[in-house]
């Protein structure tokens, strides 16, 4: 079996520089694989700022917006601030993008947030853009919605043909293209609006089936580039609890589950799926790899992390610090803003 890879978020919220430089220093010296950092018009610094202060004071850490909105800006101005981040770091990046879900943040701004089918045509536009900035020429390209004349993108990116692109969804199309496109694949739960009318994640497609469904999307979109595909799973299924009573805690998780949703999941299926993470954290890792593809020993995998915590015995690598993998989303935090609210309220895809 391939090893994990373990990623941690840079900041949670607009920290100062000092913090952020101490939080670099700290993962890259605990093995971390990388930092990355959300793309949201929320109360939090933009990413590629964050991101090429990271890359400034470490010299292993991989960097990566989790994920850009492709539909915050255009693909070609995004390309130049993404090959100028793999440059400057050396050749250190992943290039994480998707299609938004955030509905309130482009209402916010007064951006279109296109129907689900029109946002993966999007994407995949702005992909290909993307990539043709990424190229050793110019390019032209006529799309449904960029088109482009002889541009020739620069800086060039240090890791050829471009940095590794990754691409997380939970709903078949866009798992689709993922499987087609993407050197990561990011295993993201699909959203129901709960009982509260927040946002929350829909409880069957964070089960192990769940992940072996979009698992065989993916496959039967790659073909044959399947087995070199890695996969990426974040804990959308709450926050990590470092317990040896991991059936109890599970039990008042389903019972939550149960309230915002309506839906009945027992403790078995919360305990095995590759979104939970109750219990020792050597149990953790063994049921984390690959998220149940059942082919282990042909995929990498890994996991993006909350935050940083102190050394726990049983990690597969000693360097490797205990991280919190639960992930606070900003449908759980009290709203600071306009846009927040309506997050809060259900406005998403």
């Amino acid at each position: 079996m391939r090893p994990l890879r373990f990623f941690g978020v840079a900041a949670d919220g607009p920290v100062d520089a000092r913090q952020l430089v101490a939080t670099a220093r700290t993962a890259e010296s605990a093995g971390f694989a990388g930092l990355v950092l959300p793309d949201h018009l929320l109360e939090q610094h933009a990413p590629i700022p964050v991101l090429a202060t990271i890359a400034a004071v470490t010299e292993r850490l991989r960097i990566a917006p989790f994920v850009l909105n492709a539909g915050l800006r255009h693909p070609a101005v995004v390309a130049q601030d993404l090959a100028t981040l793999d440059v400057l770091s050396g050749g250190r990046l992943d290039v994480a993008i998707g299609a938004g879900w955030n509905k309130a943040e482009h209402d916010a701004v007064g951006l279109p947030f296109l129907p689900a089918r029109d946002r993966v045509a999007f994407l995949a536009d702005a992909v290909a853009v993307i990539k043709g900035c990424f190229g050793p020429e110019p390019f032209s390209h006529a799309g449904p919605y960029f088109r482009i004349e002889g541009h020739d993108g620069y800086p060039k990116p240090v890791q050829r043909p471009h940095p590794p692109l990754f691409i997380g969804a939970g709903a078949r199309r866009m798992l689709e293209f993922a499987g087609r496109e993407a050197d990561i694949v990011g295993l993201a739960p699909r959203v129901i609006t709960a009982a509260d009318g927040s946002l929350a994640a829909e409880p069957a497609s964070i089960t192990i089936a769940g992940a072996a469904e979009k698992i065989a999307w993916v496959r039967e979109a790659a073909g044959e580039r399947f087995d070199s595909i890695e996969f990426n799973a974040y804990p959308s299924g709450g926050p990590v609890e470092i317990t040896p009573n991991a059936r109890a805690i599970a039990r008042d998780r389903a019972d939550s589950v149960r309230k915002r949703t309506g839906v009945e999941m027992t403790t078995d299926e919360l305990l095995e799926s590759p979104h939970v993470y109750i219990g020792p954290s050597t149990s953790w890792w063994k049921r984390s790899a690959c998220c149940g593809s059942g082919s282990a020993s042909r995929h990498s995998c890994s996991a993006t992390s909350r935050r940083l915590y102190p050394s726990w015995n049983g990690w597969p690598d000693p360097r490797i610090r205990v991280c919190d993998l639960g992930r606070r989303s900003v449908l759980q935090r009290r709203p600071t803003s306009k846009i927040a609210e309506r997050t809060r309220s259900g406005g998403g895809p």
